[in-house]
């Protein structure tokens, strides 16, 4: 007996000699089975959708979404049975013919999306974290080009079991600043070269202190550095000395710039958002300085991204768009076009203070890790403590953290906006630039290699040949992208994250690398960034020389070796 027999291969049995003779003369009896299949495996799986069986077997993301358009109709009909085993309709019988569901047509780009979770995976894994989430946005359109949401499991592996990205509303933290800033500009109470005098890094409001990270303090800033800087003490000043009089002047221009609201997304499950307002039940004294630098008030990665999007898109908020279309038989029955939130959650004035304000984070403040030749990125850091219930921000010795970024790329001419946040990092380093900044480096570089080579591709000099182009050995998700992206055929034979590639006729084809543990891996042919992560990874420490590609390596690969030992790289340059 042989189970889970695909479809097509049930075909060809079915016209070979003996069991294309039917069940009665050949024997062969196929019995249906339906099985629900994820064919990009763990890749946007929450918001894509499946069956959640572990509750009350409810369908989640955009297939619990729109399960009215991807259901389709059952039918009913009465059949006689003839001798041989066929069957036929009864003519005449009352019948419903059944109906196929629709198609629905996302947004998700499922090379960033691999590109995403691969960077994010690697992230939690190195910090030891609880969970984290990435979200990619097309500026002009809100479409989300990647959404990540990992948690560790018992397997202490990272999976796609709960939408952080839309659903987990929390205090933000530093990255709250964007608006709070840009609220203080729209009213005229400040301005970017505006002096504040930090003093020793240090401000009491009644019984609270706020701290900046800096323990001696940055003395006086501009405003502008008070944001590039992330200046809590700054922030919260400028903020009190303001509004302290008429808090709800403040409150008032975050609701205008829809802050306070959801975002009506295609999805069900968004969190929702919290900014106090003078007069409720928790709002004290304290409220105003806390809000500054992203404390009482809660927003999901999702809300914060759309906000930092809508400046990167010259103040017009757009809404975050899963799904474009509905289709039925290869046809479109619906369209879902862009829709914008607000024109402008500010004027252009403000809009364009706030945009150098984050191009100023990555230049000279807490993300200069971030800087690079190749093009710009603003953003903001965020590092946030999290709250622990009733014991506050402490539980017994521990603080929890919550690190982040958000920004845009390039700079200049914004295509692309993300965030990062990473929850509960407890290997010791907690801070957003290099938790989650760097997470969002690697994802930005990517986007902007693939679409830099996408440009030369329509150049002369990249014109289609019949010879297939050295991809080279390495990772396999970067791999796989700028192949796809150049329309190379290529064959994955493999699974393996660390690949080389062989030519095949006129395809590209890829074979794992052995990565077991104890045994030496062939980082031939790879970058030095790649050779050097694998190998660390597997415990050796790294020698080089030159520079491009690894021509040579000692020991050679498959050889035995011990942790610790060095690894000796010869580049082709």
């Amino acid at each position: 007996i042989k189970r889970r027999v695909d479809y097509q291969t049930l075909k060809q049995l079915k016209k070979l000699p003996i069991f294309r003779e039917g069940q009665f003369k050949g024997g062969m009896v196929a019995q249906p089975e339906n099985r629900r299949i994820l064919p990009n495996s763990d890749l946007a799986a929450r918001t894509i959708g499946y069956l959640n069986l572990g509750t009350d077997g409810a369908k989640v993301g955009i297939e619990g979404s729109f399960e009215r358009e991807l259901a389709g109709k059952n039918g009913m009909a009465v059949k006689q049975r003839l001798t041989g085993g066929d069957w036929i309709t009864v003519d005449g019988a009352n019948s419903v013919r059944s109906r196929d569901g629709n198609d629905v047509i996302t947004t998700i780009d499922i090379d960033l999306q691999d590109v995403a979770s691969s960077a994010l995976k690697n992230q939690l894994k190195k910090h030891n974290a609880h969970h984290g989430c990435a979200i990619v946005m097309e500026v002009a359109t809100g479409d989300i080009r990647a959404i990540v949401n990992l948690e560790e499991g018992k397997d202490k592996d990272y999976h796609e079991t709960y939408n952080y990205a839309i659903a987990e509303s929390a205090e933000p933290g530093s990255t709250f600043k964007l608006p709070v800033i840009m609220a203080a500009l729209e009213d005229g109470v400040i301005d970017t070269g505006d002096i504040v005098d930090t003093g020793t890094g240090s401000i009491k409001f009644y019984n609270k202190v706020i701290r900046d990270t800096k323990e001696e303090g940055y003395g006086k800033l501009t405003v502008n550095q008070v944001f590039e800087l992330s200046s809590n003490v700054g922030t919260s000043k400028l903020i009190y000395e303001h509004y302290k009089d008429h808090p709800r002047d403040f409150v008032n221009r975050l609701y205008a710039m829809k802050l306070n609201e959801k975002l009506d997304i295609q999805l069900k499950g968004e969190g929702e958002p919290l900014i106090r307002y003078p007069g409720d039940k928790f709002w004290s004294g304290l409220s105003l300085p806390m809000m500054s630098h992203g404390y009482e008030v809660q927003l999901t990665p999702l809300q914060i991204l759309t906000f930092y999007n809508a400046v990167a898109n010259d103040g017009r908020m757009m809404k975050p768009r899963f799904v474009t279309a509905v289709m039925r038989n290869g046809r479109i029955i619906k369209n879902f076009e862009p829709d914008v939130i607000i024109n402008s959650v500010a004027s252009r004035n403000t809009i364009r203070k706030a945009r150098k304000m984050m191009e100023g984070v990555v230049e000279r403040g807490t993300a200069t890790n971030l800087k690079n030749a190749n093009y710009r990125i603003a953003g903001k850091t965020g590092t946030a403590q999290i709250a622990q219930g009733r014991s506050g921000y402490r539980s017994g010795m521990r603080i929890s953290y919550q690190a982040s970024f958000v920004g845009y790329f390039p700079a200049d001419n914004p295509l692309y906006s993300c965030i990062v946040v990473i929850n509960a990092p407890s290997n010791g380093v907690y801070y957003g630039n290099l938790v989650a900044g760097s997470v969002f480096r690697e994802i930005s570089d990517k986007i902007y290699a693939t679409n830099f080579y996408k440009d030369y591709r329509n150049a002369e000099i990249l014109e289609k040949t019949q010879s297939v182009p050295e991809a080279g050995n390495g990772y396999r998700p970067d791999i796989n992208l700028v192949l796809r992206k150049f329309d190379v055929k290529h064959r994955k034979d493999t699974n393996s994250d660390w690949i080389a590639t062989r030519e095949s006729g006129d395809t590209v084809k890829f074979v794992g690398v052995n990565t077991t543990k104890g045994l030496v891996p062939d980082v031939r042919g790879m970058t030095l960034r790649d050779a050097f992560y694998l190998l660390e990874n597997s415990g050796y420490r790294v020698r080089y020389r030159g520079k491009g590609k690894v021509l040579r390596q000692s020991p050679e690969h498959g050889a035995r070796y011990f942790e610790g030992q060095i690894v000796s790289l010869e580049m082709n340059l």
